[in-house]
This record gives structure tokens, C-alpha cells and sequence, in this order.
């Protein structure tokens, strides 16, 4: 069945979901952490509709591939068509704001790398994009003040904040518009902050975003 977006207060969103577009790096803390050159421009790749779960089920992840690793991220639902869009037109286009994990193949995607290939297969596969309801989103926020957190049993691991991204929200949205016409029902992840790490097998996962949204699931052993 495919993925369909949803509110924080149950209701769906009108349109299934599309594709989700992400961002690299987009943390310079990150980009250092894994001995990646923070980047001038958005590095840009995209996950299929198929790749989304729920946030809220338990996490089986592909362990028998190699290495998966967590990435937390702050998630935007796209409410109206965006194409070559300015910050202002692409801030008032997000409808809802959730978390997600990109969930990374780390091994295939090294091995991949090095030898210059794409990495799609280390991040794209099925269940790799577990996604959060949605807080419906009224007013413009202030991006620079929006904070998430991610415990793995009771331990800190992940913290974000809208104002340590290398290209803010309004921004960024706006240079993707430029190369991918964002529609309603697609899903932008804005990237990962320092800390991440390998998935442990049976870990419980509490992911907070200031607001009001508090989602705890497990990894599957």
C-alpha cells in the first residue's frame, strides 16, 4: 500500500506521497564527522515514494547488506507546486513539518563511492525513509529556531537546529525548485546533524521536535 501522509491530528493529506527529495551535508558538523568536504551548493538526491514507512512502527532495517546507519532529519510536506520558486513563494508552500530518518547503507554506499558510482541503492531501498506524522503548519515559521532531538535508550545522540543548516529552509526549497518541480504530497528532508551512527538491533528510538511532536518506535533485532 502506498505511504500516505498524515497530520499529527489523524487527518490525511488530500494527495499520496510523491517522491522525497533530500539534501547532503546540509550540517557542517556532519560533513566532518565522516571526512566529507562541506559543500558550496546543496549536494541533491532524491528517494522514491516506496522507500517511506511509518515512523511510528518498529524499524526493520536490511542488516543482512552491511552497516545501516541513522540520520535524523527535519521533514517539510509540500502542499503546492513549486518551480523555479523564490525563498519567499517556497517557505509559504510547506503545509506540515515532521521528522524522518534517512536510513543509510553505509557499507554499499562507501564502496559505491569509491569507485565514483551512484549511491542510490545505499539510501533509496524499501523502508529506507521512516516518516513522522505531520504538525499542520498555519503561518510561516521561524526556521532558524526549529530543534529536534533523537535518544537511542535514553541517550542523546542527535540534536538539530534550523539555524546551524548551511542552506536555511526557504533557500534551499527554492534551489530545489530550480532543478525538480516540487508538488503537493512530495517530502523534503533537510538533512542530518553530527552523531550519527550504526542502527542498533533492538534499540528503542524517541525523536522530539520542538512544537509538539514526540515519536518513540524500536528497532527490530
Amino acid at each position: 500500500m502506498r505511504f500516505v501522509p498524515r497530520f499529527t491530528d489523524g487527518r490525511p493529506f488530500a494527495e499520496p506521497l510523491g517522491k522525497i527529495v533530500c539534501v547532503g551535508r546540509n550540517y557542517a558538523e556532519h560533513a566532518r564527522e565522516l571526512d566529507n568536504p562541506v559543500p558550496s551548493e546543496p549536494l541533491l538526491f532524491i528517494k522514491p515514494a516506496t522507500a517511506a514507512v511509518s515512523l511510528e512502527a518498529p524499524i526493520e532495517a536490511p542488516f543482512a547488506r552491511g552497516e545501516v546507519h541513522y540520520e535524523t532529519e527535519l521533514a517539510l510536506l509540500i502542499g503546492e507546486e513549486l518551480s523555479n520558486a523564490t525563498p519567499e513563494q517556497a517557505e509559504r508552500a510547506v503545509l506540515g513539518l515532521g521528522l524522518a530518518l534517512d536510513l543509510t547503507l553505509r557499507d554499499v554506499q562507501a564502496r559505491l563511492k569509491e569507485k565514483g558510482h551512484p549511491w542510490e541503492v545505499a539510501k533509496a531501498f524499501d523502508g529506507a525513509c521512516p516518516l513522522s506524522a505531520f504538525l499542520p503548519l498555519t503561518d510561516v515559521p521561524d526556521w532558524a529556531t526549529l530543534s529536534f532531538t533523537l535518544e537511542v535508550d535514553g541517550e542523546v545522540r542527535q540534536q538539530g537546529r534550523g539555524s546551524d543548516m548551511l542552506f536555511p529552509v526557504p533557500a534551499l526549497l527554492a534551489e530545489m525548485s530550480r532543478h525538480f518541480t516540487l508538488q503537493p504530497g512530495d517530502v523534503v528532508l533537510t538533512g542530518t546533524p553530527a552523531g550519527v551512527g550504526p542502527l542498533p538491533r533492538g534499540a528503542t528510538l524517541a525523536f522530539s521536535l520542538a512544537g509538539g511532536l514526540e515519536v518513540t518506535t524500536r528497532v527490530v533485532a
